[in-house]
């Protein structure tokens, strides 16, 4: 393990402040930052490459912090406190114990395994990071074993969507595909025959009366326009979820829980 200082905004500094807002940057140089003990601590425990530890020079670490400079195999860096807590997009006063870089992994469907079981997740062109992490955090509650993020989307490995996911993006496969089609030809190409199902407001059947205990592919469309015509053509069935009050729809990430809920329901029956 290697050791460093960072005490002045210098050039790497200046690399990793490019990761918090500019998604060319961390796709250039396959990086992201992570903040928090709890997806920090996933990462670690889910074996997620981490390619630098930042923590603030000079401070008192805790059991946690210290444990982790001293085990996880990476570069320490020691950084000045208020670099830091830039870093952490904190105050000054406040700097995080630690920052992890971390590597992004191949975006290869293939990552996914495709069970008999099966539960998949589709966001299809979501626009808001921090609903990216939120499906990722319920798909991981509710037993899929990955989410696909498909066509021109949000980025998953913006620091919101980061700290949405409360650390599941560690924990669950979660791939961008670049359209429906490439998304589509992979899992027909699966020896697991699975259902296609997407939600919408005006859905042909209300989601507890469908059968989902089979495999799934379960598509949430964009925040506000719904699914595209490719995926909602691809569909075998639309579900809606029966609502009331004041509201006229549900957010995106909210529906997609509830239906990733009725599905986990289903199967434990």
């Amino acid at each position: 393990m290697s050791e460093l200082r960072v005490t002045t905004r210098n050039a790497r500094f200046q690399q990793w402040e490019s990761l918090l807002g500019n998604r060319t940057k961390r796709q250039r140089s396959s990086e992201f930052l992570v903040h928090g003990v709890r997806p920090i601590t996933l990462a670690v425990e889910h074996g997620w490459p981490l390619t630098a530890l930042l923590y603030p020079a000079g401070r008192r670490l805790s059991k946690w912090a210290t444990e982790l400079l001293g085990t996880v195999p990476t570069t320490r860096v020691a950084m000045a406190p208020d670099l830091l807590a830039e870093l952490g997009e904190k105050d000054d006063d406040s700097a995080p114990e630690l920052i992890a870089v971390a590597a992004m992994p191949a975006d290869d469907l293939d990552r996914i395994p495709v069970p008999e079981n099966f539960l998949g997740v589709v966001f299809d062109r979501p626009t808001s990071p921090g609903n990216i992490g939120t499906v990722i955090r319920s798909a991981d509650a509710f037993g899929a074993h990955g989410v696909i993020v498909a066509g021109h989307a949000a980025d998953v490995y913006d620091p919101r969507a980061v700290r949405a996911s409360t650390g599941s993006l560690f924990a669950l496969p979660v791939v961008r595909a670049d359209s429906a089609a490439s998304a589509l030809e992979w899992i027909r190409a699966q020896p697991v025959t699975t259902q296609v199902i997407g939600t919408d407001e005006n859905g042909t059947a209300v989601v507890d009366r469908h059968d989902l205990t089979g495999p799934t592919l379960l598509v949430v469309g964009n925040e506000t326009t719904g699914m595209s015509n490719a995926w909602r053509a691809a569909c075998d069935d639309v579900l809606s979820i029966p609502i009331g009050g004041a509201a006229s729809s549900l957010n995106a990430a909210n529906a997609a829980s509830i239906v990733l809920y009725e599905v986990a329901r289903q199967r434990r029956l």
